[in-house]
């Protein structure tokens, strides 16, 4: 991490230093990089992957037989997540 540091002079304004230190800051890049990572997520494991797919085909067998059985009404897909599956 880099740190910024910024003195106040002798015949210089509080306001001018306050510019002086964000054009320091936007300068070193320090910022932008904590903008860039900080809704940053890691990306999901593949056994993370595998177990999301097998759950997923679980409860897609599982909608599929109770629509068989006639215990669930077929829903037409639509708006908000309505669908089938």
């Amino acid at each position: 991490m880099i740190n910024v540091e910024v003195t106040k002079n002798n015949n210089e304004s509080a306001t001018s230093l306050v510019r002086r230190f964000t054009k320091r800051m936007q300068g070193s890049g320090v910022l932008s990089r904590v903008r860039s990572v900080r809704y940053r997520t890691r990306p999901n494991s593949d056994f993370k992957k595998k177990k999301r797919a097998l759950r997923k085909l679980e409860r897609r067998a599982a909608y599929e037989l109770l629509y068989k059985q006639g215990k669930i009404a077929e829903q037409k897909p639509g708006r908000r997540g309505r669908g089938r599956f």
